[in-house]
């Protein structure tokens, strides 16, 4: 079985709210996940679809493979580096603000 992989390294949105959307979309057709995508009212929507055109753009064009066959084999959201950051707080104290990135890998590949 054929499979294209697009991933995006260093997401400046938290892997946690990255899986909720990758979670709805796991296994399904690429045109039925694509119209998932585009109902759902999430930050990380855009940043799954862009990825998802982009993998199928790279099994079409890379392994001609037939775009209409196509389902997401697999969708992984990992965590990237933290970010550390401080805010100030009453009488001299710090208080840490993570914020945390993520690596977001897609795979398509052709159902048979």
């Amino acid at each position: 079985m054929k499979e294209a992989i697009a991933r995006i390294r260093t997401v400046r949105i938290s892997p946690r709210k990255v899986r909720l959307v990758l979670d709805l979309v796991r296994g399904k057709k690429v045109a039925e996940a694509i119209s998932i995508l585009e109902s759902i009212n999430k930050k990380s929507k855009t940043i799954v679809l862009d990825l998802l055109h982009s993998a199928i753009t790279n099994a079409v064009n890379n392994h001609s493979m037939n775009g209409e066959s196509l389902f997401i084999k697999e969708a992984i959201a990992n965590e990237g580096p933290t970010l550390k950051r401080f805010r100030p707080r009453a009488q001299g104290r710090a208080f840490p603000i993570n914020k945390r990135t993520s690596h977001i890998l897609l795979k398509v590949a052709e159902r048979e």
